[in-house]
């Protein structure tokens, strides 16, 4: 008897394989194999939506195999991820290869290590049609709002645009930033600061306020008459608090955390990160050990952790760090209100297996995302830490005025307990402690009062952190879709990174500005958390998403034609900017527009004169074939890479990035590599030399 299981990928099927043994074939569909074909809507609104699926383009021989494996197999399960979307795939999977799906045939392994795959075979399931109805709901949603808008918007602004159901939302999100920072007007504070001396040590303090409360300092001219107060006044300690205050664990991670912290810690991009994620769960190769799956299921949203996974770090902080490393009651932490609980948080699959032993089996990227994710979830387990705290207030009187008085406030901190510090960083910084044997009523002596002018500061751009932060306090979209919204608003030019920060272009603000406008609704946040709400309720039985479709559609189509007429002949005009580059047929200055394929270069004095021309980025560096410009040059997947201008006399290209700095050994330009390398990539040189670390 033999049993097939299809899985989504390669990687994975080569894991379940290192622990299923004889008697089970298993398979990859790479993905999905049926989806709604992207040259039209395909989707039959005058029938309640019915979604008209096809064969994904170039898959057609894989399903032929997939079918032919199942007729020779007495058993089938269906083990694609455990998720909507891997339900989703099991579902089209059954459909296609004509599975019975009344039939227990679904299995999910929430990690991929012995005990995790023996608990899924153990517990097969029919596939959740709920679950399945979710994911196609959201799916046909998305295909409404993107086939139904798009055209609108591109008429409007320019051919090519696309407008998508969340997308949008988060476009709106970063371009309502932007306006907050144009609009911000700086408003003028000072600050106080002394250094107060006992004994020999020097104490920093701000000022606080005088004997009528808290004062904030507007004005130069106020800040001048409180250090007038100041002078000749005697200093001493009114009042000196010593105490203690817990560092509480971090929970572990969810998809969210995880996609933040990456960033913030590793400089991982939100994409980037989720890819590596995936490579863990997978599974690697590990010495001695075959392919195992490292973490736990990396799209949740729920901080759940299993008795086991419980009892087994308890186990291993005990041996590694003592009892008093570990809480005299196990850490719990509660998930949000709207949280899915399928899975538990992401977690190493066995705790024992420390980033020291895997090292060598992992890649760069892959060690510090494990380092990662594993000293988060032992932390979590972990005890308290616990600092020693010291409050000071120091009050000046000058003899003139015994009734009024100056309060200078100071604050420190030391390590008494490292508790969970020990293996997670929570960002308490370096000790600041006071001196601990002052008392009140000791007098201090000023070394320097000073004054600092300031300006409130506008608002900081977003960051993918901040951003993926801001979308899931608001509830719009699930943490799996982050990184393709982000990278999907990049891609089209709609929003450019510059030093980590994500900046709206003008055409960004253009289709964001209008669908404010005459689509409120679509780019309201309230709206479309709440219209997750309502598809979490399809995937748990509760809401009918024919129903939750109609309710949705019936009025966006209204609200669609009624724009459409008021905008009738309306187009909408974006900056166009000139270069110094002359056109070659009528000699005026070459400007930038932006066509479906990105930029290109075109005459002002269309359509008297229709010449156009690449746009080309001169990235100042030279070829090191042929001495050529090393331009920007972008692949049929969208990808930035950088080649010769002379192609195709030239064929030289690379991922890596050109810089302005020069071969000590040859002359020919650097270029900046993975690992933060520079390295001249003339043939015969091999110089390579680690940079020094550039911005992002």
């Amino acid at each position: 008897m033999s049993a097939l299981i299809i899985v989504e990928s390669p990687s994975k099927a080569k894991t379940l394989k290192n622990y299923l043994g004889k008697g089970y074939v298993v398979v990859a569909s790479l993905g999905h194999v049926r989806d709604l074909p992207p040259a039209r809507l395909s989707v039959d609104i005058k029938h309640d939506f019915a979604p008209k699926y096809a064969v994904v383009k170039g898959k057609e021989k894989l399903v032929k195999e997939l079918q032919q494996a199942v007729s020779e197999s007495d058993k089938v399960y269906l083990a694609t991820d455990p998720d909507r979307e891997g339900e989703a795939i099991s579902w089209h999977l059954a459909t296609l290869l004509g599975l019975n799906l009344d039939e227990e045939n679904r299995v999910t392994f929430n990690e991929i290590t012995k005990t995790g795959v023996k608990n899924g075979m153990a517990a097969p399931r029919k596939v959740d049609l709920d679950l399945v109805d979710a994911q196609q709901a959201r799916r046909i949603l998305d295909r409404l709002v993107g086939y139904k808008l798009s055209p609108f918007v591109s008429q409007k602004i320019r051919r090519g645009l696309s407008a998508g159901r969340v997308q949008s939302v988060a476009l709106r999100i970063i371009c309502d930033r932007e306006e907050e920072i144009r609009a911000f007007v700086p408003e003028e504070y000072w600050t106080i600061e002394g250094k107060f001396a006992a004994g020999h040590k020097v104490i920093n303090a701000a000022f606080y306020g005088d004997e009528t409360g808290k004062i904030e300092i507007r004005t130069e001219a106020q800040a001048d008459e409180l250090l007038s107060r100041m002078e000749n006044a005697q200093f001493s300690i009114s009042a000196f608090k010593k105490g203690t205050k817990k560092i509480n664990p971090l929970p572990p991670f969810i998809t969210s955390t995880l996609q933040q912290e990456a960033a913030r810690r590793l400089g991982f991009r939100t994409e980037r990160t989720m890819q590596i994620a995936q490579q863990l769960y997978e599974g690697i190769e590990i010495t001695g050990m075959g392919s195992i799956g490292l973490i736990t299921y990396m799209r949740t949203d729920s901080l759940r952790v299993s008795d086991e996974a419980r009892t087994a770090a308890a186990d291993f902080i005990r041996a590694q760090y003592g009892e008093k490393y570990l809480p005299k009651k196990p850490n719990f932490y509660k998930s949000r209100a709207n949280a899915q609980d399928g899975h538990e948080a992401i977690r190493p699959s066995v705790v024992t297996l420390t980033p020291a032993q895997v090292k060598p089996n992992l890649t760069a990227e892959q060690f510090k995302l494990y380092d990662l994710i594993w000293r988060r979830f032992v932390a979590s387990q972990m005890a308290n830490g616990t600092l020693n705290t010291a409050q000071l207030e120091i009050k000046g009187v000058r003899d003139d005025q015994a009734d009024r008085f100056v309060l200078f406030h100071a604050s420190g901190h030391s390590l008494k307990f490292d508790g969970c510090t020990a293996v997670y960083d929570v960002g308490e910084g370096k000790d600041t402690m006071l001196p601990l044997d002052l008392k009140a009523d000791d007098p201090l002596k000023p070394r320097s009062i000073a004054k600092s002018q300031h300006f409130t500061q506008a608002p900081p751009r977003y960051t993918e952190q901040a951003l993926i932060k801001t979308l899931e306090e608001n509830g719009v979209g699930r943490p799996s879709t982050y990184a393709t919204i982000i990278s999907t608003l990049v891609k089209r030019e709609y929003v450019e990174r510059k030093s980590k920060q994500l900046i709206p272009t003008e055409l960004g603000e253009a289709i964001s500005k209008l669908l404010k406008e005459k689509f409120p609704k679509i780019v309201n946040t309230k709206f479309t958390a709440q219209m997750e709400s309502d598809l979490d309720l399809v995937g748990e039985g509760k809401q009918d998403y024919i129903a939750l479709l109609h309710t949705f559609y019936d009025e966006f189509e209204q609200t669609l034609s009624k724009v459409k007429s008021e905008m009738d002949g309306v187009k909408i005009q974006l900056r166009e900017d000139q270069t110094d580059i002359p056109c070659e047929k009528c000699g005026r200055m070459m400007v930038v527009k932006v066509g479906r394929f990105g930029k290109f270069l075109a005459c002002p004095g269309y359509p008297e004169c229709k010449n156009t021309k690449p746009y080309v980025v001169d990235t100042k560096a030279t070829c090191p074939k042929c001495g050529g410009k090393v331009i920007q040059k972008r692949s049929k997947k969208g990808h930035t890479f950088f080649g010769c201008g002379n192609y195709p006399d030239c064929d030289f290209a690379t991922w890596d990035k050109p810089t302005n700095d020069l071969c000590p050994k040859c002359g020919k330009s650097l270029f900046r590599g993975r690992g933060g390398y520079l390295s001249c990539l003339a043939d015969g040189c091999g110089y390579k030399v680690k940079a020094k670390k550039e911005k992002t």
